[in-house]
């Protein structure tokens, strides 16, 4: 494949290292100097339209010994990063892990270390975890619908894929890597984007056909969708100008799938404009849903009340709408999941329930 051009990505990590050497030559204590990665540290950016990490501050420093470890294990990724760029290769958050078993004293004793210390760069650098070919271990997403996309193969040659008549019924798989030099949106013939949080419920829309019957793109998340989920329904969006609904369950840990989609992740706050996708709406079932279609459901446990909770104090969520129905689910004391619907039938989802919910929302069948 070809690669893009990775001098500014070298640059910006080499000024990493010039940091600490210049620190060191001055006889100083060596520290670097990040955003605090917290929810009380997210604003809102009017420009961006996204929640961004605000003026908060922390440091990495070298005052105690684990600081001093940190910065030593710094040292070794950013050297791991220039080697892979240079080689033309990737690596696995995973592989990075075990690597640094050769690093001596530099090792990790966690892959969550690792990967915390891969947040970090992306923060001091303003480059994202893909311009280190850092990749994740997930597989991608799934795709359905009238949709034609080209992408680079292997053997360095572009490939158009239709995601309904080049596919099976598992639909296209999203690579970790979904920039244009990968993947480039040929046509959309479609009227929404309809994101869906579980597989279940999408291959129940597929197996209904409702990618035809309402024109729609379907896109399986997953649970918590991966960098590249999101950056391709961002990509997708704004290039072929289609809106994006979000069917989730009925539970805390859903609505912050959503968050993430439409407002940015907590953890990826300082890439939220590559990632977000500020205009897509929630289309999940609701506590409202609950009660006004009598959906079968189950208790709240502790740590969904505490998310509740969370939630109430997270500025992501301080519109009227989560609010309300955030405090409603506190008072019911029950979640409940997108294939409760199946209550009524297997068809029912895409008979009623999405036709209905798609209405209020301005979108109709023809």
């Amino acid at each position: 494949m070809v690669d893009k051009d990775y001098s500014d990505v070298i640059n910006r990590i080499d000024l990493i290292a010039s940091k600490i050497y210049d620190d060191l030559q001055k006889t100083n204590i060596p520290f670097l100097k990040l955003s605090t990665r917290t929810k009380s540290n997210i604003k809102f950016d009017d420009k961006l339209n996204v929640w961004k990490y605000g003026k908060s501050t922390t440091e990495r420093s070298a005052k105690s010994l684990d600081g001093a470890y940190m910065l030593l294990r710094t040292m070794y990724v950013v050297d791991f990063i220039k080697e892979m760029i240079k080689a033309s290769k990737s690596s696995t958050l995973r592989e990075m892990y075990y690597i640094s078993e050769g690093w001596n004293l530099a090792k990790f004793s966690s892959q969550q270390e690792s990967d915390f210390l891969a947040e970090d760069l992306e923060v001091i650098t303003g480059c994202m975890r893909e311009d280190f070919k850092l990749r994740p271990e997930e597989d991608g997403a799934r795709v359905i619908g009238n949709l034609t996309l080209e992408e680079m193969t292997r053997n360095n040659t572009k490939k158009k894929i239709h995601c309904q008549d080049d596919v099976g019924d598992s639909g296209y798989s999203i690579p970790y890597n979904v920039e244009p030099e990968k993947i480039t949106f040929k046509s959309a013939d479609a009227k929404f984007i309809l994101a869906i949080e579980t597989g279940g419920m999408f291959d129940r829309l597929v197996e209904n056909g409702f990618d035809t019957s309402y024109k729609s793109i379907l896109v399986h998340l997953k649970g918590q969708p991966a960098r590249s989920t999101r950056r391709f329904i961002k990509r997708l969006s704004e290039e072929k100008k289609l809106p994006v609904y979000a069917f989730t369950d009925c539970d805390p840990w859903s609505f912050r799938i959503f968050a993430s989609l439409a407002y940015g992740a907590i953890k990826t706050a300082h890439i939220s404009e590559y990632l977000a996708t500020p205009s897509a709406q929630y289309l999940g079932v609701t506590p409202s849903d609950i009660e006004n279609y009598k959906l079968p459901t189950d208790k709240l446990t502790t740590e969904d009340i505490d998310a509740l909770k969370s939630e109430l104090t997270d500025p992501r969520f301080q519109d009227s709408f989560w609010k309300n129905e955030i405090k409603l689910q506190l008072e019911m004391g029950k979640k409940s999941e997108q294939q409760a619907l199946a209550k009524y039938g297997l068809d029912y989802v895409t008979d009623t329930y999405l036709p209905e919910k798609l209405a209020e929302m301005g979108v109709n069948k023809k």
